[in-house]
């Protein structure tokens, strides 16, 4: 995407107005100003949904109650769930999950009630007066993209619109027009090589290899060390026990029967909290030897139980990269996060590979845990042939390693030379939602 050299005509105030960047994935739902350093809104990506009328009041008790649009029937309505504090109140019958299946929308009802939550929370509206920018996964359909400028113009009003393509905004986001994108994420990791502003669809590498994995890999753990994880929304209270010793707890009377798939996301939130603060990756191939010498670090279950992890917090990190580590089941990735990468390029023709290996952009939430960076050099470097210059570009703040794609997006939409780009209101009623091809390569 060579920005200077557009002379496409399309929305011209968005100078006056700013706009608003979306970014939406597995694990949270990023929303914020274009111009802004980090988003405004960082909803979780996962939702409550019910489809009767079980729920009493008004609908709007928790602040995060939203009745769905388009979906009735005999007189029952999809009701949603959405934000931190609704969606972890227990409540019977109450179903979790996301709109998006594989990184793409799966389920429109579910979008755009979270859309218009957010909206609501911007605007106090449901429409929006802003140009919006979308990022959108790189394997995204025309099908589905067309369906989604559809929705923005149609229902939500908006006057102008772009799609861009995460692995180009994540580039964008550490000054490259030019690169390899490493996304490691909630349900996946890709490799998408971008250049010259143009993602090359053709030689995306993706593998389940990602937050979820790890989780399994993690609750596998805990099985065969028999641990049994309490979440915290059954904890009433807790008192101090030795560590290993059994935990001393009380639990909540009177709990709703949640369903499995609150439970789940419970127990899910235990394990990503272990993956945070204890969980580190081995600057080089794990020595067992090596890693049994460092510190062992405690960890503290909801329900007070805490026992002290060593070499195990190494081989959750370890599974990204030799994934004989990997624990779990149905999990079956076919490359580790350096493999992907090296794949991708060399499905490129020849004459790219250079400028790719000269320009590794890594990014997604797996990039967090510590160790993973300076493992991923090494990694790419020892793997690379000997006459490719292997250069990282990894930005230095979690957030902006989070946030890539939207930092980005954010970039992008507040550049003057961007604003010929957009989609106006104007262009979508004259030509269709297929002009989301034309505009947005």
């Amino acid at each position: 995407m060579n920005i200077a050299a557009s002379s496409m005509t399309g929305f011209n105030s968005a100078d006056d107005l700013g706009a608003l960047v979306l970014d939406p994935g597995h694990h949270s739902f990023r929303i914020g100003y274009a111009g802004d350093d980090n988003p405004k809104l960082d909803l979780p990506g996962v939702y409550g949904y019910i489809d009767d009328t079980l729920i009493s009041g008004d609908g709007t008790a928790d602040g995060g109650l939203m009745q769905g649009g388009g979906y009735a029937s005999n007189n029952k309505f999809r009701k949603y769930f959405i934000g931190t504090n609704a969606i972890h109140v227990p409540r019977a019958e109450v179903e979790y999950g996301s709109f998006l299946q594989d990184g793409l929308i799966n389920d429109w009802d579910m979008f755009e009630n979270v859309v218009m939550h957010a909206f609501n929370i911007f605007f106090m509206d449901n429409t929006c007066n802003y140009p919006i920018l979308f990022s959108e996964a790189s394997w995204n359909t025309r099908t589905k993209r067309e369906r989604l400028t559809e929705v923005m113009f149609e229902k939500f009003g908006i006057p102008a619109f772009y799609v861009s393509k995460n692995s180009v905004l994540a580039a964008f986001a550490n000054g490259r027009q030019t690169a390899i994108v490493l996304d490691s994420g909630a349900t996946h990791t890709t490799a998408s090589p971008v250049y010259d502003g143009f993602c090359m669809t053709n030689a995306i590498v993706k593998t389940s290899l990602g937050g979820i994995a790890l989780n399994n890999h993690i609750k596998k753990l805990f099985q065969e060390i028999g641990i049994e994880v309490i979440p915290k929304y059954m904890v009433k209270s807790k008192q101090p026990v030795a560590e290993g010793h059994p935990a001393r707890w009380k639990k909540k009377k009177n709990l709703p029967e949640v369903t499995s798939s609150f439970h789940d996301f419970c127990i899910k939130e235990v394990l990503e909290d272990f993956k945070a603060s204890v969980c580190q990756v081995s600057d080089a191939a794990l020595d067992p030897i090596i890693v049994d010498k460092f510190p062992r670090v405690n960890f503290e279950f909801p329900n007070g139980f805490s026992v002290d992890f060593g070499r195990e917090r190494f081989e959750v990190g370890e599974a990204l990269f030799d994934l004989s580590y990997l624990k779990g089941e149905n999990i079956q990735p076919a490359l580790s996060v350096s493999s992907a990468v090296h794949t991708s390029v060399n499905i490129c023709d020849s004459d790219y590979r250079t400028a790719l290996y000269n320009s590794v952009v890594v990014t997604g939430g797996n990039s967090l845990l510590p160790g993973f960076v300076d493992r991923f050099i090494h990694e790419v470097n020892t793997r690379s042939s000997s006459n490719a210059k292997v250069k990282i570009h990894s930005a230095v703040t979690a957030s902006e390693r989070r946030f890539g794609a939207w930092i980005g997006g954010s970039i992008l939409a507040s550049l003057a030379n961007f604003q010929q780009m957009w989609i106006s209101k104007q262009e979508y009623e004259e030509t269709g939602r297929g002009i989301v091809e034309k505009k947005c390569p």
